[in-house]
């Protein structure tokens, strides 16, 4: 593969039922830029990726003997979510969203640890957070606001 762009350590992927529906909605809903799409001759998608920031995403389609859940007391809850971190504008952002549809499941709000974040569903139901630093923290105060112990704090 060319490394013109190259890949940070982690980067996720999420099943659509829909892939190709899926990276024209991410692209409106949130953002998103196509950077690498593999399709077949009959035009369905094998492999995808998009960009924000210096972040990846890999969508993909069903794939046949992946289970879908683990299985277990979690099948059919949701296992994972993806955090996007924005530099700006995370208010815009959510009404973007909104606009192209997303379920906001959680309102703009600000945190004790010094963030501003929202959740949203897209079409199929996956979970996204989004969240901005609006202010510095201490450890010391988000565990005074919060009345947890906190290690670890960076």
């Amino acid at each position: 593969m060319s490394n013109t762009s190259p890949r940070p350590t982690f980067g996720s992927a999420i099943y659509y039922r829909d892939p190709l529906a899926a990276l024209d909605w991410l692209e409106k809903a949130f953002g998103f830029k196509r950077q690498f799409v593999v399709t077949t001759p009959d035009g369905k998608l094998c492999h995808s990726e998009m960009r924000f920031g210096d972040g990846y995403l890999m969508i993909c389609g069903e794939w046949p003997g992946m289970p879908a859940t683990p299985p277990g007391s979690l099948e059919g809850k949701n296992t994972q979510s993806v955090h996007v971190q924005l530099k700006s504008g995370l208010d815009a952002h959510c009404e973007r969203a909104r606009s192209a549809g997303a379920k906001i499941v959680r309102e703009p709000d600000d945190q004790f640890y010094g963030d501003r974040v929202y959740a949203a569903c897209d079409p199929e139901g996956h979970m996204w957070s989004f969240g901005e630093t609006v202010r510095e923290v201490t450890r010391e105060e988000a565990e005074k606001a919060s009345g947890l112990k906190i290690d670890g704090w960076v």
